[in-house]
């Protein structure tokens, strides 16, 4: 970088950037809205099915409502992960030694590297010395509470560390690769240690997807425990003596990375994480819900459907026989979001609709066109019936029955769909983890790390598909 260019302070992000406040302003208001949504049912206590994730919903809102940040460290066995977090904090506080997998569980220290931010630093065993299902469940649990991953290597990237780096990408976590002992590879540099991770690529999805996480700019190198070197110590008298002296760690481009990179992303990083895991605790509370009340809503379903086949069937007039249905399904939806405890906005209901509409269309139009039809021939019927001593009244209810029955069915797939919506798509709400990840992800710098995940953050929504006939309830 030259001289002549402005560098933004390594601690704190500029004074005329709010975004990072908003951002964890709306986090906190999609969390709080969950909280309180599902915290008590009808009678003031929790489902046991909904403790689980209402916990992990107030756990992941302290966390951020504490401006606490969590780096979490992988690698491999040996390649110094300990050693590098004891050379950040300035203290040796994790145990490390000449012998192979020193740490045995994951276990955090607290760090402050100005003073002002707060980080819990997460050392974790070596990935080669765990079991696979039990290195893939810890993995999981680690990376879940992380808002930056540390990847420890020394020397050249192995298959087996390749891999890992593949896996945990999947977490959509910022990540560091650190090259620790530098001071035993002095030929080596940031491009070449990329390159090798290029090089190790099969052109896969997966792997396009970590080059674009981890570029030449994400490599760090360092020396957390340097080699002790042999010198020669002279004394006045002539006499000469040989120690082995120990240089002080080289971690300071480590520290600089970390302090940027928060400084500049961490409060949106600290929301999207927040968010990201508020989302998968928002729909398994949206469905454990439904489960709980899925006779309850079922029940009404068919009410509903039984009102408005008998509102369509007796209604002589035509349109408004059809207008009656609408107005049937819409208190449908609504009776629907009341016992869910889930407020039907406008927001809300123009998603419902929208894939109501996408995945039941056609069958909700052919409703629509036979209604039409079956009411002006219901209402013909009626006026030629009471002209000629009612003749045609036997076509008049006849007409009604088919037109009620179809009304009802059709009340039935609305109410399916509204219930597999309120489900799959409680996320996409205004205050919505999905949404408001999209809100922050759209107001990045493109130049973020955050930034190089948006599409993987921001599946898109699947749209409602209720099932097809009553024996599919």
């Amino acid at each position: 970088m030259s001289n002549s260019e402005t560098v933004p302070s390594p601690l704190v992000p500029s004074a005329k950037d709010d975004r990072p406040e908003t951002d964890c302003d709306r986090a906190r208001a999609s969390l709080q809205q969950s909280l309180s949504r599902y915290a008590a049912d009808k009678v003031g206590t929790v489902s046991p099915s909904l403790q689980g994730d209402l916990d992990t919903l107030a756990a992941t809102l302290a966390k951020l409502e504490q401006n606490n940040y969590r780096i979490a460290v992988f690698g491999l066995v040996s390649r110094g992960k300990s050693a590098v977090l004891n050379a950040l904090v300035g203290e040796k506080l994790l145990e490390t030694g000449p012998l192979n997998g020193v740490t045995r569980f994951p276990r955090s220290i607290h760090w402050s590297p100005d003073g002002i931010m707060q980080i819990d630093l997460i050392d974790t065993p070596g990935l080669d010395e765990i079991d696979g299902d039990a290195r893939a469940k810890m993995s999981a649990e680690v990376v879940g509470q992380a808002d930056l991953i540390l990847f420890v290597i020394a020397g050249d990237i192995t298959q087996l560390e390749y891999q890992a780096l593949r896996e945990l990408r999947q977490a959509h976590k910022p990540l560091l690769l650190v090259f620790n002992k530098a001071d035993l590879y002095p030929e080596q540099a940031q491009q070449e240690i990329y390159q090798q991770l290029r090089n190790l690529s099969d052109n896969s999805l997966g792997d396009e997807l970590l080059q674009r996480l981890v570029s030449a700019d994400e490599v760090v190198m360092v020396a957390a425990d340097p080699t002790p070197m042999q010198v020669r110590i002279e004394y006045p008298d002539g006499t000469k003596k040989f120690e082995w002296e120990k240089s002080a760690p080289q971690i300071e481009p480590l520290k600089t990375k970390i302090k940027d990179l928060l400084a500049r992303e961490g409060r949106s990083l600290l929301a999207v994480n927040a968010l990201v895991q508020a989302r998968s605790a928002q729909t398994n509370l949206a469905k454990n819900t439904l489960t709980d009340l899925q006779a309850e809503a079922n029940s009404l379903v068919w009410e509903f459907a039984r009102y408005k086949a008998i509102a369509v069937a007796a209604n002589p007039i035509a349109i408004f026989d059809v207008l009656g249905g609408v107005f049937v399904d819409f208190m449908l939806i609504r009776s629907l979001a009341k016992l869910y405890n889930l407020p039907m906005t406008k927001y809300e209901i123009k998603k419902l609709l929208n894939g109501i509409l996408f995945s039941s269309g056609s069958l909700l139009l052919g409703e629509l066109v036979t209604g039409i039809a079956f009411g002006v021939g219901k209402t013909t019927a009626l006026l030629i019936g009471s002209s000629v001593n009612f003749a045609a009244l036997p076509g008049y209810l006849g007409a009604g029955a088919i037109q009620g029955a179809i009304a009802g069915y059709g009340a039935y797939m609305v109410g399916k769909a509204a219930q597999t919506y309120l489900a799959a798509g409680c996320t996409w709400g205004q205050l919505g983890a999905n949404t408001v990840i999209r809100e922050i992800l759209d107001r990045v710098d493109d130049a973020t790390i955050i930034s190089r995940l948006r599409d993987e953050l921001l599946p898109v929504p699947a749209s409602p598909n209720p099932p097809q006939s009553p024996a599919q309830l």
